[in-house]
C-alpha cells in the first residue's frame, strides 16, 4: 500500500535534535500502528497542546499527524482484515455460537456438513451437539438400521455377503429383513449369492447339467464361470475338479482314491484308518463329528467333517435299506492272452495269503507257471491297467436285500462287458475279463460272506486270503464266517473298520456265474438333514425364524416360503407399510427399505446427503429462505448486494473483520 505523508512545517526554525527525534518517533509509531489503504493520506496538523521543541502547551506552531482516508473506498470498507471493526456487531449464522432462531451453528455457512447453510436446521443423518464444532454423522453402517444413503444393513460392515462394507446392496442379492443376513435374489441370474454354489445361465434354472434348479452342484460337472454352462469332469484324468473328492489318475482301488474319485480309508495295516470324506467315523475318533462321504461344505457335514449349524447328522448303516450298491472294476482281455482259454482245472494256491503293498493279489509261484497261469508277469496284468493288454471300465453291483436280511447279487449269465471294450471277438458273449469289488465294514462279529462263481474267485479279509477258488472251472462255492475263531485268525477287533475284497476272473467260453451274498457286513456313514424351526437358514431353506407361523416378516411353515414381508411388492398397510414397490431402495423420492415413503424436497427436513441445501417446507425463495428445488435463495453471503434487504456489502462469505461484516454491513477501519 502507498501512504502519502504531507508534512506541514509551521515553524521557520530548524527543529533541534530533541524535536527531530520526537517527530521521527511519532511518524514511526503512526506508520506501524495504522492500517493504510491504497488511498489513505497521512498529513500533519497542529498538535493539540503537546509541547514540541520546547514550546509551551497549546503552541500551534509545532507539527502533528492525522490519518485522512480518501473518499470513494471500495465496498466492504477497504479493510484488509487486520484493523477493521464492525460498529454494529450482530449474531450471525456461521459465527460458531448458537444464536436465537438457529438450530445449529458449526462455524460456517455451508450446507452438506450437518448444519444447513442458514443454520435453521440440522441436516438428516447428522447431530450437531457443540456449537462451533463440526457436526457428526449419525449413520452407522453395521448397526442394523438403514439410515442416510444406506440401502441395507445386515448388522456388519463386511462386503461379499449381500450388503457391502458401506451398507450398499450388492448385485445378485436381496436383504428382505433389515438386520438379518441377506440372501440370493434368485437362482438363474448369473450371480452366485447366498447359499448358491453355482450359476450356469439357465433361465429358468434346470437340473441335470451340473447346476441344479436350486443352483447347487451336481456330481460329474465343474462350474467355474458364473453365468456360463457347466462342463463335464473326467474322473481318473489326474485333475481334481468339480465335486471330486480325489483324482489319482488310475482305476485302482485300495490306494486311497477309488476309480469313482471317492476317498477310501487306509487299510494297509489291517484295521483301517479314516480320512475326512471317506464316509467312515472310527471309534474314538475325536477329530470327526460326522462324515458323509464327501468333502463338500454346506450339506450338513463340513469339509473338515464338523457338523454344520442348522443340521443334524446321525449315523446310518449301509445295511439299512433295500439295496446295497458296490462299485466294481472290470478289465477286459483279448481271448489270445496267455492266461485266457488255457488249461482247465481247479488251481488252488495261485495267489499268496497276503495282498501285496498295492493291495493286489500277489502271484505265489515266481517265474514258474501253474496249471492255468503262465507266469507272474502275465498274472500281474489281471488287476492292473496295462495299455494294449487290457481295457478298463467301471460299473456297480446292486445287491438286493433278502427276506432273511442278507444282501445278494446273483447272475447266472454274468457278462457285464458284452459288446464293450474289446468286444465279443466272434463269441456269443465277452468271456474274458476280471473284476474287483471292495467293501469296508465295521466288525461286530458274525459277519458272513458266501460266493458262487466261475472261474477264479479270491476273497481277502483285512488283507489276508479267506477264500481260494482259483482255476478255470465250473461254478464253485466258498465262503467265510467272521466268528471268534476267524477274528483271531485275521486279527479282527470289534468296533474297528476292515476291508473285504473279492477278486474274480472269467477265462473260458463256457459259462459265467456270479453270486455274492453279504450278511451283517455293515458300514456306517453320516446322514445330515436340515431342521426347520431352529432359526438357522441352510441352503435347502428359504427362511427360518424359529417360529415359522407365516406372520408378517416371518417364515411360512416348512421353511420353504416367506410370509408377507416388506419387499414382496404387496402393500400391507395393516402392518405399517406406506409403500412397497418390490425393490424399496429409494431412501429419497421413493420407497425406503422399511417400506416407508422416502424423504423429499418439501418435507421440511434438510437431506443434504441427497443434495438438498435447505428445506423449510415451503421453499418459495424469500430472502434468507429456501428456494425451489431445496436450494438456498437470496441471502447474505451469496456475493450479491441486496440493498433492499439492508445489505451494504456482500463479499461472498459471512466472516467479519474483512471489511464486510457477517451480516453484510460495511465495517469501519480501526
Amino acid at each position: 500500500m502507498l501512504c502519502v505523508v504531507l508534512l506541514g512545517i509551521l515553524s521557520d526554525k530548524m527543529p533541534n535534535m530533541r524535536s527531530l527525534v520526537s517527530f521521527t518517533v511519532l511518524v514511526a509509531a503512526v506508520s506501524t500502528s495504522v492500517a493504510c489503504s491504497d488511498s489513505t493520506e497521512v498529513t500533519t496538523k497542529p498538535d493539540a497542546g503537546s509541547p514540541v521543541d520546547g514550546g509551551d502547551a497549546g503552541d500551534t506552531g509545532d507539527e502533528g499527524i492525522i490519518i485522512v482516508p480518501e473518499s470513494g473506498t471500495e465496498e466492504g470498507g477497504g479493510c484488509d482484515g487486520s484493523g477493521c471493526v464492525d460498529s454494529d456487531v450482530e449474531p450471525a449464522c456461521g459465527d460458531g455460537m448458537l444464536n436465537p432462531g438457529e438450530a445449529c451453528d458449526d462455524g460456517n455457512a455451508e450446507s452438506g456438513d450437518g448444519c444447513a447453510a442458514n443454520c435453521d436446521a440440522v441436516e438428516n443423518g447428522y447431530a450437531c451437539p457443540t456449537p462451533g464444532k463440526d457436526c457428526v454423522s449419525t449413520v452407522v453402517c453395521g448397526d442394523g438400521k438403514v439410515t442416510g444413503t444406506e440401502t441395507c444393513d445386515d448388522h456388519n460392515a463386511e462386503s461379499a455377503d449381500g450388503c457391502s462394507a458401506s451398507c450398499q446392496l450388492e448385485p445378485g442379492w436381496v436383504c428382505p429383513v433389515i438386520g438379518v443376513a441377506c440372501e440370493a435374489a434368485m437362482c438363474g441370474d448369473g450371480i452366485i449369492a447366498g447359499n448358491e454354489q453355482c450359476e450356469d445361465g439357465d433361465a429358468p434354472p434346470d437340473s441335470g447339467d451340473g447346476c441344479d434348479a436350486n443352483c447347487l452342484f451336481e456330481d460329474g460337472f465343474k462350474c467355474e464361470v458364473p453365468g456360463q454352462p457347466c462342463e463335464p469332469t473326467t474322473c481318473n484324468d489326474g485333475i481334481l475338479e468339480g465335486t471330486e473328492a480325489c483324482d489319482d489318475g488310475n482305476n485302482d482301488m485300495g490306494d486311497g482314491c477309488t476309480p469313482f474319485c471317492m476317498l477310501e480309508p487306509d487299510c494297509s495295516a489291517g484295521a483301517c484308518t479314516s480320512t475326512c470324506g471317506d464316509g467312515f467315523i472310527l471309534p474314538g475318533d475325536a477329530n470327526e463329528q460326522c462324515d458323509d462321504g464327501n468333502n463338500q461344505p454346506g450339506d450338513g457335514c463340513s469339509d473338515t467333517c464338523q457338523q454344520e449349524a442348522g443340521f443334524t447328522c446321525v449315523p446310518e448303516s449301509s445295511g439299512g435299506g433295500n439295496t446295497l450298491v458296490l462299485p466294481i472294476v472290470l478289465r477286459d482281455f483279448h481271448a489270445s492272452h496267455p492266461d485266457m482259454e488255457s488249461a482247465l482245472g481247479v488251481d488252488p494256491g495261485i495267489v499268496q495269503t497276503l495282498l501285496d503293498p498295492n493291495r493286489k493279489p500277489a502271484y505265489a509261484h515266481g517265474a514258474s507257471s501253474t496249471l492255468t497261469v503262465t507266469s507272474e508277469t502275465t498274472f500281474k496284468q489281471w488287476y492292473r491297467d496295462e495299455a494294449g493288454v487290457n481295457a478298463t471300465t467301471l460299473q456297480t453291483l446292486v445287491l438286493n436285500q433278502l427276506p432273511t436280511g442278507e444282501y445278494r447279487y446273483t447272475n447266472g449269465n454274468f457278462f457285464p462287458l458284452d459288446g464293450q471294450l474289446f468286444g465279443n471277438e466272434g463269441n456269443a458273449h465277452n468271456f474274458h475279463f476280471t473284476s474287483e469289488v471292495r467293501y469296508w465294514f465295521e466288525y461286530k462279529g458274525g459277519e458272513q460272506l458266501a460266493f458262487t462263481g466261475d472261474d477264479d474267485v479270491w476273497v481277502f479279509v483285512a488283507g489276508q486270503r479267506a477264500v481260494d477258488l482259483g482255476g478255470v472251472h465250473g461254478a464253485l462255492s466258498g465262503g467265510i464266517t467272521l466268528d471268534a475263531t476267524a477274528a483271531g485268525t485275521f486279527g479282527l477287533t470289534v468296533g474297528q473298520v476292515y476291508e473285504i475284497v473279492v477278486f474274480q476272473a472269467e477265462r473260458h467260453t463256457t459259462q459265467s456265474n456270479y453270486q455274492l451274498t453279504l450278511s451283517n457286513f455293515n458300514s456306517v456313514r453320516s446322514v445330515c438333514d436340515w431342521f426347520c424351526g431352529d432359526g438357522i437358514v441352510t441352503k435347502y431353506e428359504v427362511c427360518d425364524d424359529g417360529v415359522n407361523d407365516g406372520s408378517y416378516g416371518g417364515c411360512m411353515p416348512g421353511c420353504l416360503e416367506r410370509g408377507p414381508y416388506c419387499g414382496d411388492g404387496e402393500l400391507q398397510t395393516e402392518d405399517g407399510e406406506e409403500c412397497d414397490d418390490g425393490v424399496n431402495l429409494s431412501g429419497y423420492g421413493g420407497c425406503t427399505p422399511e417400506c416407508k415413503e422416502g424423504a423429499f424436497c418439501g418435507d421440511g427436513n434438510v437431506d443434504s446427503l441427497f443434495g438438498e441445501q435447505c428445506d423449510d417446507g415451503t421453499n418459495d425463495g424469500g430472502y434468507g429462505e429456501c428456494a425451489e428445488g431445496c436450494e438456498l435463495g437470496p441471502r447474505c453471503g451469496d456475493g450479491k448486494v441486496q440493498a433492499d434487504e439492508g445489505e451494504s456489502c456482500d463479499d461472498g462469505n459471512r466472516q467479519g473483520g474483512d471489511g464486510c461484516s457477517a451480516n453484510c454491513k460495511s465495517e469501519t477501519p480501526a
